[in-house]
């Protein structure tokens, strides 16, 4: 075991363009980082220093970290896609989406199982749903359902009509309902908030209920083995728990950040798996590329800490599962690559890789770290981390 405890950190949705199938995906000439660099002018010297910017912009005489970008094989632009392809399973057949809403016969089981009407049942922005028929939601008790680009069924709820438990056991039942070919969808998602009228906002008290993987993942692996494995952020959720040891809720990147810094004081040997997803959610759906230059400013701000803060045999691996870039047209994800930079105190000659031809070189290198079974897919590169 050459690395006691590897710190996987996924900046959510911050992609680096040049997907080679960008153009199947209608998303030929998105680049979330180079776009935002270009329309702030922001500086993020510790992420330079990673060689990350050598990734978009001209490349870097020297780096304290090895860095590659990772093509993405899996037939989806999402965060499940994603993260599942990391972790080694490969998506064939993407999820289902709903681009009209959903059928009827759904929409009439979710008032079954729910004991409330439905609002919505369209595809929207989860901001500007509530800001649309929050009032009405208050004034009836109807749920808010509504879905995206992605294959997703979001319920909204003000938490003061319907309580967070009561959300929580709707959404337990509409997986099981969805659980059914024809509306399988990847991911239920609780979406609650809180305010009044004209001042909704959603609150961190969201939960994911996805599909488990379709496929032993490196976390199932690791856990096996009896590994730590600890998430951070919707991790969890992302895995619907599979191979999941410790798992803690996040408010938003800071909260994650902070999180992250804790358990780098922990004594544990294995696997500590972040997503900070603000980048996505706040900022990449909504377009709003300011906000997602000074997400990323306050991310590089606390990565020297987080660096300082690493023991001799830890790894750090800083990577993203899909695009979502803010100058594009829509509010969709974009299909992009993704980069990937590795850093500890050791290395003596770090330098930029191949590009990887799928994210589960990052799964791989992690199951051949901990000599556990190998992902079907992705070769690891432990040996060149030198």
């Amino acid at each position: 075991m050459k690395y006691n405890r590897i710190f996987l950190i996924v900046l959510d949705s911050l992609g680096i363009g040049g997907a080679k199938d960008a153009c199947d995906f209608h998303d030929e000439g998105a680049n979330t980082l180079l776009h935002i660099l270009e329309h702030t002018k922001k500086e993020y010297p510790n992420l330079k220093k990673m060689g990350f910017l050598s990734l978009v912009t001209k490349e870097e005489e020297s780096t304290n970290s090895y860095y590659a970008k990772a093509n993405e094989i899996s037939n989806g632009k999402d965060t499940l896609t994603g993260h599942l392809e990391m972790m080694g399973v490969e998506t064939k057949i993407p999820f289902r989406t709903f681009p009209n809403g959903f059928d009827e016969e759904l929409i009439e089981k979710l008032k079954e199982v729910s004991g409330r009407g439905i609002l919505g049942n369209c595809v929207a922005s989860g901001t500007e749903i509530i800001k649309e028929l929050g009032e009405e939601h208050k004034k009836t008790g109807n749920l808010i359902v509504y879905t995206s680009a992605d294959s997703v069924l979001q319920i909204a709820a003000h938490e003061d009509i319907v309580p967070l438990e009561e959300l929580y056991e709707i959404c337990e039942k509409v997986r099981t309902i969805t659980l059914e070919e024809k509306w399988k969808v990847g991911r239920i998602i609780a979406r609650p908030f809180k305010g009044e009228v004209g001042n909704f906002i959603r609150t961190s008290n969201r939960h994911d209920y996805a599909l488990d993987p379709a496929g032993k993942t490196v976390l199932d692996s690791l856990k096996e083995k009896n590994y730590n494995v600890i998430s951070i952020g919707k991790i969890a959720d992302i895995f619907n728990g599979c191979g999941i040891v410790e798992s803690y809720k996040t408010t938003d990147n800071l909260d994650g950040i902070q999180k992250i810094l804790e358990i780098e004081k922990k004594d544990f040997t294995g696997l500590c798996f972040a997503n900070l997803n603000d980048f996505d959610s706040k900022y990449g759906h909504r377009r709003d590329i300011e906000g997602y230059g000074n997400a990323i400013l306050e991310f590089d701000q606390h990565l020297k800490e987080i660096m300082e803060q690493l023991k001799e045999k830890d790894l750090l691996i800083i990577t993203a599962d899909h695009g979502n870039d803010p100058s594009f047209p829509g509010t969709d994800h974009t299909r992009e690559q993704v980069g990937v930079l590795f850093y500890a105190k050791d290395f003596k000659e770090p330098k930029r890789l191949k590009d990887f031809s799928t994210f589960a070189t990052i799964g791989a290198t992690i199951a051949d770290n901990f000599q556990v079974d190998m992902p079907p897919i992705g070769e690891s590169i432990l040996k060149d981390l030198q």
